[in-house]
């Protein structure tokens, strides 16, 4: 569960710090339900930017946000459907989109989730200790952003193989950055760094979203929130929510997946990953290029138990994906030969890398189980090309113009072209393998239990259930937080 002891003493400096700053926290029913947002936050918002260095912007950590750069307030969720001229396949694709949030990532909802139950208990003291954003790339940009708004000092560890866009950003907003040996699955090494800062920095308290509840309840309830009413306001009859893909990452979003099965019994969950690092599938190790979403390990709060298929999703096809999503030749080529609509290729750099590992990963689960057009698959779209220009750069610079020509072969290869390999319809022996992999990381190096782990996979009111119930008096703890600001 998410500690919620009260440490009176810190909790009075926060409260008094954020009365200064002019904090107010947003709840869990807020985000999910933005018209109980006070009017008098909705008029600020009116006039500030979605990225701004405000307090405000923490009523836009939500699904929902009107998508303006600036003054916008509130909406139905965020999302783009991709039709079957573009996916090959008969079943609809949903996707959140994540865009529009403060940061163009919906990373900055689970770094919320992991900050404020210790903040609004005091067990985090904002006036004299420092966050620790362990990340491969955005949940590092959430947490700083974040700390930002809520008066903390941050500190973001990512690996040096990321993305240009994400250091020159961070490099505004954090305190400290830190690089770490290697790419997007070289997690070991963000670990090991992590070990260090505990050793020598006791000022320091770390928030690793690789074992935060506080990651997991956020998608739980938010996320999952928002896919269910997208699925409700599908046009149709008889629609079924046959699926949703998360790729795996922290494995906060496919915590999401919790939540839904519970609304749609009959849903399939499946975690996506790397096929360059096939963990999940075959043990396996190596290093990827879908950003973000590193591997090597199991999450501790990924919940293995209720995860029905493993999708490995070859980063080649995320890759190469990008020049026909977002160059004119490849978008010629998709309206004019594919009859994809107009509407929906002007929205293509909603997807970044991971979200088309994402949509990948739909369609090869469509594919499996011979979907049609009255099944709905969902995902989500966790950032946009904003923070991978210079990848796509570096792609021009290696390969030369693109063409139409290589447009219709990079459709062809990349999205008509998956196939049903690489997945792995899980069977209990199945989950039972891949949660067991969380000893090497969680037992052996990160100073859990087996009776942890044990209880993780055997006692799921005591574990993943006690947490899905401190929504609600974490909710209370922030109402009672902001009527002590406010006096």
């Amino acid at each position: 569960m998410i500690n919620l002891t009260i440490h009176r003493e810190a909790l009075e400096r926060n409260i008094k710090r954020a009365r200064e700053n002019g904090v107010i926290i947003p709840t869990f029913a807020q985000m999910k339900a933005p018209s109980l947002v006070p009017e008098e936050i909705n008029a600020r918002l009116g006039c500030t930017g979605l990225w701004d260095i405000d307090p405000v912007n923490l009523f836009r950590i939500t699904w929902k946000n009107e998508p303006k750069e600036a003054g916008g307030l509130f909406g139905p969720p965020n999302y783009i459907e991709l039709p079957s001229q573009l996916t090959g396949v008969r079943a609809r694709i949903i996707a959140l989109v994540g865009k529009w949030f403060p940061t163009g990532c919906h990373k900055v909802g689970a770094s919320f989730g992991c900050l404020v139950p210790r903040l609004v208990t005091g067990q985090f003291d904002s006036t004299c200790q420092k966050a620790v954003w362990p990340s491969t790339g955005n949940y590092c940009r959430g947490g700083a952003f974040n700390s930002k708004l809520l008066g903390v000092y941050s500190i973001g560890i990512l690996p040096q193989e990321m993305s240009r866009e994400r250091f020159q950003w961070l490099e505004g907003i954090a305190g400290e950055i830190i690089a770490t040996p290697g790419c997007e699955s070289n997690v070991k090494e963000i670990f090991d760094k992590v070990n260090e800062i505990r050793r020598t920095r006791p000022d320091c308290v770390i928030f690793n979203q690789f074992e935060e509840m506080g990651n997991h309840l956020w998608h739980y309830e938010i996320t999952a929130d928002a896919i269910q009413e997208v699925f409700n306001s599908l046009p149709g009859e008889n629609m079924r929510l046959t699926g949703a893909c998360f790729t795996t990452g922290s494995a906060g979003t496919i915590g999401a997946g919790d939540r839904l099965k519970e609304l749609f019994p009959q849903m399939k969950l499946a975690a996506c990953e790397a096929l360059q690092c096939p963990t999940l599938l075959n043990n396996g190790f190596g290093g990827h290029r879908i950003e973000g979403i590193g591997d090597k390990h199991v999450p501790w709060i990924h919940n293995v138990k209720n995860t029905d298929m493993v999708i490995a999703i070859d980063d080649e096809d995320s890759i190469n994906l990008i020049r026909l999503f977002n160059e004119p030749e490849g978008r010629k080529f998709l309206t004019s030969d594919l009859g994809v609509p107009p509407e929906i290729v002007e929205k293509l750099d909603l997807l970044g890398i991971s979200g088309i590992a994402n949509l990948l990963s739909c369609i090869k689960f469509a594919k499996y189980y011979e979907l049609t057009e009255k099944d709905v698959v969902a995902t989500v779209l966790t950032d946009s090309m904003d923070m991978y220009g210079s990848r796509l750069e570096e792609l021009r610079q290696r390969e030369g113009q693109y063409s139409e020509k290589q447009a219709a072969i990079d459709w062809a290869k990349h999205i008509y072209g998956q196939r049903t390999d690489n997945m792995l319809e899980l069977t209990y022996i199945d989950r039972k393998r891949i949660h067991n992999l969380k000893y090497y990381t969680w037992v052996e190096q990160q100073g859990k239990t087996s009776e942890e782990l044990d209880a993780l996979w055997y006692d799921y009111e005591g574990t993943w259930g006690a947490v899905h119930k401190q929504a609600e008096e974490i909710d209370r703890l922030i109402t009672q937080f902001n009527e002590a600001v406010m006096g």
